[in-house]
């Protein structure tokens, strides 16, 4: 349900589980941090999260949540996992993002949306607290009042408003996704990873 591909010093990760909109179990999770941290290791170039189907993530599989994955450290190991690496990080949303499923993304360089892409954090109407470093990292994308109506208000936000507010970077066509990741991944897969990451630590 998680595809894991290295060409080249990218790395892509897919979440595979469209007949159940991409929810992730605490297995696809630990496999998705794996990614990461091998990708840290090899001195990649990029590392790319995707999905198949319609929705990028609906967050935590609904039986795994209520046993208790909803408060899982796992979330927060995997967005430290993908915030810590030295390459390239891109989240290539190919439909809605959804509850835990933020923190990964927020933790990317760079998002790029279909059109159709929705955002939403339904953790005040579910009674869950977000995992604690997913508000910070939404504050420095969006800043505290935006913060708020996804997380307090439990806004559904659209493709455009996303991207007025600095929480994606590009609207791309679903048929021009691969092109679009092509032309933001050509300069680092050209480059070293030692200048890839020099150049990520002074930003």
């Amino acid at each position: 349900m998680i595809h894991v591909n290295e060409d080249a010093g990218v790395w892509t990760v897919t979440i595979d589980r469209p007949e159940k909109a991409n929810s992730l179990t605490r297995d696809m999770l630990m496999t998705i941090v794996e990614a990461a941290e091998a990708a840290d290791r090899s001195a990649a170039h990029a590392f790319v999260l995707r999905g198949k189907g319609k929705v990028f993530s609906a967050g935590a599989d609904l039986d795994e949540a209520r046993a208790g994955l909803a408060t899982d450290w796992i979330w927060e190991k995997l967005s430290g996992a993908v915030a810590s690496l030295h390459c390239l990080t891109i989240a290539a949303l190919n439909g809605t993002l959804a509850g835990g499923a933020i923190g990964m993304v927020a933790a990317c360089d760079l998002r790029i949306c279909v059109p159709e892409a929705k955002v939403f954090y339904p953790v005040m109407r579910l009674g869950f607290m977000p995992q604690p470093s997913d508000p910070k990292r939404l504050v420095n994308l969006i800043g505290p009042a935006r913060t708020k109506m996804l997380l307090m208000a439990g806004q559904k936000i659209g493709a455009e408003e996303a991207l007025a507010w600095g929480l994606v970077d590009r609207i791309v066509a679903p048929e021009a996704m691969d092109e679009a990741l092509e032309a933001l991944l050509a300069d680092v897969k050209a480059a070293d990873p030692i200048h890839v990451g020099a150049i990520k630590g002074l930003i």
